[in-house]
């Protein structure tokens, strides 16, 4: 995967501890109902579109830039549907990062599915019954964006007494 400018920075002061990074994931419908989803070129895994939020950008701003940037796919988000904080990852160059996390439900509306930067093997749309094996937390990030309404999902925090 490619490192922006930013992160790369912030790496040559920290080094590989963890860093806390903010981070888009889009689960993407077209007229159709199908889900986009791209094939991840650094684990061969199927996956729903994601990216790193750049310094002054808003996230819905990111996910769109991170949808055409990965898939040529023009797309609206809708609404947020959840808001988490995902464990934390060690990449195989030691890398570490805990991405906090804003899903959005979005609605394609241009644009041809296909791969357009590196970090995919291959685009394409599913019927959400016939996805290919994707990871627990898509799975789930999916389920909520097809929940009717407009909350977004969001861990509880623990109840404080005084």
């Amino acid at each position: 995967m490619p490192i922006s400018p930013y992160i790369k920075s912030l790496r040559d002061v920290v080094g590989h501890r963890r860093l806390l990074l903010p981070g888009v994931t889009a689960v993407v419908f077209d007229d159709a109902g199908r889900l986009l989803l791209g094939q991840r070129s650094d684990t061969g895994r199927w996956a729903l579109i994601a990216g790193v939020m750049d310094p002054g950008e808003q996230p819905a701003e990111t996910v769109v830039r991170e949808v055409y940037e990965e898939t040529a796919v023009h797309v609206v988000p809708e609404r947020v549907t959840s808001v988490l904080t995902q464990p934390p990852n060690t990449y195989p160059n030691g890398d570490q990062t805990e991405f906090v996390d804003i899903t959005f439900r979005c609605r394609a509306v241009g644009g041809e599915a296909r791969v357009n930067d590196d970090e995919s093997l291959a685009v394409g749309w599913f019927a959400p019954a016939d996805l290919p094996p994707i990871p627990e937390p898509a799975r789930l990030r999916i389920e909520w964006s097809l929940l009717p309404g407009t909350d977004a999902w969001f861990s509880a925090p623990a109840v404080r007494s005084r």
